[in-house]
């Protein structure tokens, strides 16, 4: 089991950038995908982006490809969601998740793949 814990949340005016981190603890971390996805009130959750085990597939949604980085550092058990030129619509709450089947790697949006979710944290962009 990796449960995921997320920090690094706040708020940011538009135009700016935040880092997520998520800490999972176990020692199997790296092998598992690890994804990330957010919940703006009055919505559904969506997926924001995923990176596999080895750091060496990632995969975003269009919302916020070329704007957020997914990456890892899995001597430390965390992974990082590197946020730049946030806007309003960005705000939510983020959450990660961890992939210990291997199921993202077919289908890398879906909620279902990821077994375990952290928390979140809350991200506001203000205008």
């Amino acid at each position: 089991q990796v449960q995921p814990v997320e920090s690094g949340g706040g708020l940011v005016q538009a135009g700016g950038s935040l880092r997520l981190s998520c800490t999972a603890s176990g020692r199997t971390f790296r092998d598992y995908a690890m994804g990330w996805f957010r919940q703006a009130p009055g919505k559904e959750r969506e997926f924001v982006g995923t990176i596999s085990w080895s750091a060496g597939r990632t995969s975003y949604a269009d919302s916020v490809k070329g704007r957020f980085t997914v990456s890892r550092d899995n001597a430390k058990n965390t992974v990082y969601l590197q946020m730049n030129s946030l806007k309003p619509e960005d705000t939510a709450v983020y959450y990660c998740a961890s992939d210990p089947r291997g199921a993202s790697y077919n289908f890398p949006s879906r909620g279902s793949a990821y077994d375990y979710w952290g928390q979140g944290t809350q991200v506001t962009v203000s205008s």
